[in-house]
């Protein structure tokens, strides 16, 4: 009853407050307009990240109300942070401008730090060969740490170009942590990933093909934040080799197209936190595919991918 009434509380906040955000979002001007590398049709509102993270962190209060305090409010505090400035960075982009790259990675690296220091972290795996856990020393737990929490926030903020993608991608991950938390007996993880999905699901009803909201770089990031956590508080602890590869895999397609572009840009000599069409639904898009055929494409790559890396762990076990 806890994760369903978790998964209720979470969905329903969603799926309630999102058109009257939505009204507001139009009422104040926070719309996304199209430009030549955004082809959507139309002004469409930018707060779909506000109504998750509302959405998730009163579920997440109720159902976590007896948990570690530090880690409870670290997360929050994080993606807070995280939060206020994908707002702010959506308010440039409302207004027609851009937002200065070095508040948000400030920011990013903060939200990151903050986590560690309530106590997730990566702390160390599991010897294949002699069974032995190692621990790592703190610098190296602190830096694996900081670059998992960076990158994956980075990432999924990246995969957001078009409708339905980042967000469908968000909950094949979430229900891939759901199922592994489910396999190892984690618990916490479990409600974790559940809470994760269900806010997602309401707003995949808003944003499918034709988005009437987005969820902006507000909800991109805090999904990307949200999901390194729940790696990093589930699969992650007490890892295994299998264990290791569950998030890795469960992210696959944002992690390694993203990887992709990196090197592209950095090929073409382009700052690499320049805004263009290089990743996989753009350039499946060159190809002339539409909007519903590539995010059912890449989907179903992403799918393939998390059943793959569950069935690993099955096998294990």
């Amino acid at each position: 009853m806890k994760y369903l009434l978790a998964i209720i509380i979470a969905f329903s906040t969603v799926f309630i407050l999102t058109p009257i955000l939505m009204k507001l979002a139009f009422k104040y001007n926070f719309t996304d307009k199209p430009t030549e590398r955004k082809k959507h049709k139309g002004e469409t509102p930018l707060c779909g990240g506000i109504a998750m993270f509302i959405g998730f962190f009163i579920a997440y209060f109720i159902a976590f109300y007896n948990y570690n305090f530090d880690e409870k409010y670290g997360i929050f505090i994080g993606a807070l942070l995280i939060l206020i400035i994908g707002v702010v960075d959506d308010y440039y982009k409302s207004i027609g401008k851009e937002f200065g790259i070095t508040p948000r990675l400030i920011i990013q690296l903060l939200a990151a730090v903050i986590v560690f220091k309530s106590g997730i972290s990566f702390e160390g795996f599991t010897n294949p060969f002699t069974d032995e856990y190692i621990t790592l020393s703190p610098i190296v737990q602190f830096v694996l740490t900081i670059t998992w929490i960076f990158g994956v926030t980075t990432v999924i903020n990246w995969s957001d170009g078009m409708d339905g993608l980042a967000g469908g991608l968000s909950f094949i991950s979430a229900m891939t942590f759901a199922a592994t938390a489910i396999i190892l007996g984690q618990r916490p993880s479990l409600l974790f990933s559940l809470i994760t999905a269900g806010v997602v699901l309401a707003f995949l009803f808003y944003n499918k093909y034709p988005a009437k909201v987005f969820m902006g770089d507000s909800g991109a990031n805090f999904l990307g934040f949200i999901l390194s956590i729940i790696a990093l508080d589930g699969a992650f602890k007490g890892a295994t080799i299998l264990s290791l590869m569950i998030p890795i895999l469960a992210l696959a397609v944002p992690i390694f197209d993203n990887i992709f572009v990196i090197f592209k840009r950095f090929s073409e000599g382009k700052p690499i936190y320049q805004a263009d069409r290089s990743q996989i639904h753009y350039r499946l898009q060159a190809k002339g595919l539409n909007t519903k055929q590539i995010v059912t494409f890449i989907s179903i790559i992403s799918l393939t991918c998390s059943v793959i890396s569950i069935l690993l762990l099955l096998i294990k076990f």
